[in-house]
């Protein structure tokens, strides 16, 4: 990727301090890209920037993105934006649809708002797979979707009705990125919400046994952090116009279902401690509003983007498991 049309830019990252959105500070960082970073730490974690606050090209700004006034400071002499920030988890919005639908739609608008007020030249945003519903063809492609099944999935297609919107209306560019259960280093296993590869991953390495929603048939495109990455500098670098205001599926192109992923952890983990490999594995109820199967096309991304995914679910992983055996607390 050519980063030098970056040069002397600046880009924000919404809820930079997040999982995903601490990722792509690093990595634009590491590329000598001024980064403005702006995070309320409701859901994102002050470690996860902590290296990057003494670098002169980082700052950071802590504010919400549900006020309008901190999205336009942040907005501020900015040329690309990176949004991230949201209220992830379908469970949480199934429990509190209100905040759900704050933060996910209400704050999504102050951004576009404060994106337009200060000429933003692009506004890459965080779409989901989630948006896809109850439409039960796969692989999933673009442009055809069902009807949501979570509150959750409602706020992230209402993101891609606004940001179509704000071009047809004002002319900010947009690009949507559908991320299929991104996975990598800084994913947070713990609290009620955690993602399902760090909760396994934390629970083999304390040997419980991790438990799986269903029988284990249910399956999901699993995405390495590294190939959403990739997405998001395309996306903010392309110059191919026909590229732009549209959405795109970030996924791998290939799924796996839960059984299989527990038991790639299981057997990766196991290379680090041998007494994982007895571990059980449980089962319990499928959970309200979960999607049975995911897979992606990104045919559209690699014709229009470019875009060429490096890490498989398996390389993923093994890149993953390690990042977690150095760094996760046992608790």
């Amino acid at each position: 990727m050519n980063y030098n049309l970056l040069k002397d830019k600046t880009v924000l990252v919404t809820g930079g301090a997040g999982f995903i959105g601490s990722n792509l500070c690093e990595t634009l960082l590491n590329y000598n890209v001024k980064v403005v970073c702006l995070d309320n730490f409701a859901t994102g974690k002050r470690e996860n920037i902590a290296p990057f606050l003494k670098n002169k090209q980082f700052q950071l700004i802590e504010g919400d993105i549900r006020n309008l006034e901190d999205c336009h400071t942040a907005c501020k002499n900015v040329d690309f934006i990176l949004h991230q920030a949201a209220l992830g988890s379908v469970p949480r919005s199934i429990k509190d649809p209100i905040t759900t639908n704050d933060v996910n739609i209400s704050g999504f608008l102050n951004m576009l708002v404060a994106a337009r007020d200060a000429k933003v030249k692009r506004f890459v945003y965080a779409a989901s797979s989630s948006t896809y519903g109850d439409h039960q063809a796969l692989p999933k492609i673009e442009e055809i979707i069902g009807k949501p099944l979570s509150p959750y999935a409602i706020t992230k297609y209402v993101n891609e009705l606004y940001a179509d919107i704000f071009y047809k209306t004002y002319q900010l560019d947009t690009v949507g990125l559908r991320y299929f259960n991104v996975f990598g280093k800084r994913q947070d296993p713990n609290g009620a919400y955690a993602a399902v590869i760090p909760l396994f991953v934390k629970q083999f390495i304390n040997h419980e046994s991790p438990v799986i929603n269903g029988d284990g048939s249910y399956s999901r495109d699993f995405t390495y952090i590294d190939n959403v990455i990739q997405m998001n500098i395309k996306a903010i670098t392309t110059a191919n116009k026909d590229a732009l205001n549209t959405v795109y599926n970030v996924a791998y192109g290939e799924r796996t279902t839960l059984l299989e992923l527990a038991t790639i952890l299981k057997t990766y983990l196991s290379e680090f401690d041998p007494a994982i490999k007895e571990i059980e594995i449980k089962h319990r109820d499928n959970r309200i509003g979960d999607i049975p199967h995911s897979l992606a096309s990104i045919e559209k991304a690699k014709q229009l983007l470019n875009y060429n995914p490096k890490f498989s679910i398996t390389n993923g992983l093994k890149a993953a498991v390690s990042w977690y055996w150095e760094n996760l607390q046992v608790s």
